[in-house]
């Protein structure tokens, strides 16, 4: 009874059994493949980024996260596309 685990957030199991830190780790991943496919495109769909992140939504919206950290555009849900953000 006074196992305390199940209550642990960093324990919860996600899409495929993974914990959020091997989500995390995942989504970094990503962001840093999908951030090469960027450059040479100069764009991607979040079609692309679903795909990429087989269809998890942690994983998704993690990825979308870190490549605005990148300095990415995310774009919004009338542009659904990452870009290179433009500087002035």
């Amino acid at each position: 009874m006074n196992d305390h685990s199940t209550c642990d957030p960093r324990n919860k199991a996600y899409k495929n059994g993974k914990t959020f830190e091997e989500c995390k780790v995942e989504a970094r991943k990503a962001s840093s493949f999908l951030s090469e496919e960027i450059s040479l495109y100069s764009e991607i769909s979040w079609n692309r980024i679903l795909e990429i992140s087989h269809h998890d939504e942690i994983v998704y919206k993690l990825t979308l996260k870190f490549l605005r950290e990148l300095g990415y555009d995310i774009g919004n849900y009338n542009t659904p596309r990452v870009t290179k953000r433009i500087e002035l």
